[in-house]
């Protein structure tokens, strides 16, 4: 396949001409430091003809294997939670599908009216004053939580749990080092795996933070004391505490604003979110009253017009698109607007009592999961704590050996947790997710096959293991 030329040889010579240099080339090695460039790609071959490369990306393709052709128990972020039709059918309109940002709210009112409702949902289930219109995903809602806090406190420390999902982390350390924003871990108490209060008090006592950040539940899937820990944040005064919140289990547990907790933030794709091979997804980004001018993106407000009628503006732009770079809230100008839409459509379609007994029935089926594996002989919980969806199990046999057993019976158990989280105490460690469309007889399946799987493998390399 060609690449895709615009523009002739000679057009581009004369562009060349006329800002002073001699080829392409020479324009970027003036731009870019010649540590960062890339003078060639390993296994990157020459160009193909179309046909070959789409029988290339076919071949590729079939590699994959989506969630309708096995039982997976996968989780880390994203779920197999069941998306009602109606929500695609709704989303594929094409009043939704083609508006960007609403700038002429007198020619787009249910665009505006969709996002206000879907802030005001947002601080329902929160629990907090104000909501923006979403952002990109759940990992930038954190790092973007952080920046609040350095617009709010100034440049300083970052302490968060070492529960918190490592590609949060990641972000949040990607994003505050140009700030001078160290980023610290509090450990997890290593029995409960919670995180562990007193460390907390001593690491914000000694580190006066300008913020503090947990999630809930923590990426082990257990379900930390948010109470507890807001309380130990207020009693020191200095950090913004930020809350990295599951939005199905605020039918069950408490909501970060009830806590104490000044931002709540978290990943949209489980309010009706496909999983889609990884994405799209949207963040969720809400927080204080008195934090509002401080937040990112946009944000929808209600007001009336001159004959007194409701009507919906942006009441607030405080991206980088709208204001001068320095004082902009925001670099990320995509608010994945369709997908909050998908989300607030599932809000409604549960409502309140929907969205307690699906977190009831997440807790149910979660403990009934963990009981039935951890009663198999050479499996043991990774954590002791109470956890909803997820928990994470330690095997005493070889993990690989596991998972392939599974899958090659159509059964995908979970993740493996130190691929993740790159921690050696997460070595042989396999993190299960259980949703409302893994049945008993699929939980038990499961159980059955890493039984086999376990009983399977020679017994020296099982006990070389389990010292």
């Amino acid at each position: 396949m060609s690449r895709y030329t615009p523009h002739t040889e000679d057009e581009r010579a004369a562009m060349l001409d006329e800002i002073g240099v001699g080829s392409i080339e020479e324009l970027f090695a003036a731009q870019v430091p010649a540590e960062l460039l890339v003078e060639a790609i390993e296994g990157l071959g020459e160009g193909a003809a179309e046909q070959e490369v789409f029988a290339e990306l076919r071949a590729l393709a079939a590699r994959n294997r989506s969630v309708e052709e096995e039982v997976s128990f996968l989780g880390g972020g994203f779920y197999d939670h069941y998306v009602p039709a109606f929500i695609e059918m709704l989303t594929a309109r094409s009043e939704y599908l083609t508006p960007y940002t609403p700038y002429q709210p007198e020619v787009s009112q249910g665009t505006l009216q969709a996002t206000f409702e879907f802030q005001t949902a947002i601080c329902e289930l929160t629990g907090m004053e104000v909501a923006n219109a979403s952002v990109y995903d759940g990992p930038s809602a954190v790092a973007a939580a952080a920046y609040l806090a350095k617009l709010e406190r100034g440049a300083g420390p970052i302490l968060v749990s070492a529960g918190l999902h490592p590609h949060a982390l990641q972000a949040l350390r990607t994003h505050a080092k140009p700030w001078g924003c160290p980023v610290i871990e509090v450990p997890l108490e290593p029995s409960s795996g919670r995180t562990d209060p007193e460390r907390l008090a001593g690491a914000l006592a000694e580190r006066r933070p300008i913020a503090a950040v947990f999630a809930q539940p923590n990426f082990y899937g257990v379900i930390e004391d948010l109470p507890a820990l807001g309380e130990v944040c207020a009693r020191h005064g200095s950090p913004l505490s930020i809350a990295a919140v599951d939005p199905l289990t605020l039918g069950v547990l408490a909501p970060p604003g009830e806590c104490g907790f000044d931002v709540a933030v978290g990943e949209g794709q489980p309010l009706g979110g496909d999983l889609h091979f990884g994405g799209p997804s949207f963040g969720f980004f809400a927080a204080k009253q008195s934090l509002l001018r401080r937040m990112p993106g946009r944000i929808a407000g209600a007001t009336v017009d001159a004959e007194g009628r409701r009507g919906f503006v942006l009441a607030f732009q405080t991206r980088e698109q709208h204001i001068r770079r320095e004082k902009a809230t925001s670099n990320i100008c995509t608010a994945q607007a369709l997908n909050a839409f998908a989300g607030l459509l599932y809000l409604a379609w549960l409502g309140p009592a929907g969205l307690r007994e699906l977190g009831g029935l997440l807790l149910s089926r979660g403990w009934y999961a963990r009981q039935r594996l951890c009663a198999l002989p050479g499996v043991r919980p990774r954590f002791s704590g109470p956890t909803f969806r997820e928990f994470a199990v330690r095997l005493e046999g070889d993990l690989g050996a596991v998972r392939s057993h599974c899958r090659r019976q159509g059964v995908n158990p979970g993740l493996d947790l130190a691929a993740l989280t790159g921690r050696e105490e997460d070595g042989n460690c396999l993190l299960v997710a259980i949703t409302e469309r893994r049945t008993k007889a699929q939980i038990d399946r499961l159980c059955q096959l890493v039984g086999e799987a376990l009983a399977d493998q020679p017994l020296q390399a099982v006990e070389a293991l389990g010292r």
